[in-house]
């Protein structure tokens, strides 16, 4: 599956800790990530996560491009409820919606999400590839 791990600047360590937990689980799946968050996840993890070199905005851009051609399975997007442009429409989000890509916002429904990846609750995702 490829999935994608990102978060907005107050969720990093959130994040990096979430991937040392589902370590076992993440590593067996391509991973992708914006710059910053990626660097945070190889320095504290074994994993490896294919970077997209841009800034948020851009790099929400392109991973819904992606989304669009079903290049993503999922998404775990752990999002600052504080941040200014919350409320704001995400194309990432919107995207997924769309393609029916399952996403995670906060790291409850990330767990959900994960463990589902586990037991093989997404696999028909691969069917649309």
């Amino acid at each position: 599956m490829n999935i994608v791990l990102i978060a907005d600047t107050r969720k990093y360590d959130l994040l990096v800790n979430f991937c040392i937990a589902y370590n076992q689980i993440l590593e067996k799946h391509r991973l992708i990530s914006l710059f910053n968050i990626s660097r945070s996840i190889r320095e504290n993890t074994d994993l490896t996560v294919e970077t997209l070199a841009t800034d948020i905005s851009a790099g929400i851009e392109q991973l819904a491009s992606k989304a669009t051609y079903n290049e993503i399975d999922a998404v775990i997007y752990l999002r600052d409820t504080l941040l200014g442009t919350y409320d704001q429409p995400n194309s990432l989000l919107k995207s997924c919606d769309a393609n029916s890509i399952p996403y995670a916002t906060n790291v409850a429904s990330a767990e959900l999400l994960v463990l589902a990846i586990d037991r093989g609750d997404l696999d028909w995702r691969e069917l649309l590839r």
